[in-house]
This record gives C-alpha cells, structure tokens and sequence, in this order.
C-alpha cells in the first residue's frame, strides 16, 4: 500500500507542475493583452488630447475670419 501511494503522490506532482506552467503561460498571456489593451485604447486618447483643441482652434480660427 506505501509503494502505491507514493507512485500516486509522484504522479500528482508532475501533474501539479504541468499544471502550474500552463496557468504561468496564460497569466502571460492576459497580462500581454491587457497592455495591448490599454496601449490601443489609451495612446489615442492622449492623442485626442491634443488634436481636438488644435482642431477646434482651426476651426474657430476659420469662422471668426468669415465674420461668422
């Protein structure tokens, strides 16, 4: 009965590891994703940031030179 448990027992921790390697590579993987994530969407609302107002300083710029 020991010799059987402790096969038992070895065989779990290679399934144990196994299975740790796999959660490591996918909490990699989320982590890549989420600075992906926010590089997609934060990088271009900083750009917003700074193109509206030049827009809309071009476009008020045009329409008081109109005389509107």
């Amino acid at each position: 009965m020991d010799e059987n448990l402790k096969k038992q027992l070895e065989e779990q921790i290679v399934k144990i590891d196994a299975i740790y390697k796999s959660v490591e590579k996918t909490r990699k993987y989320f982590v890549t994703m989420l600075w992906v994530t926010l590089g997609a969407v934060i990088l271009p609302l900083i750009g917003l940031a700074f193109a509206i107002p030049a827009f809309l300083n071009n476009y008020v710029g045009t329409l008081t030179d109109l005389g509107i």
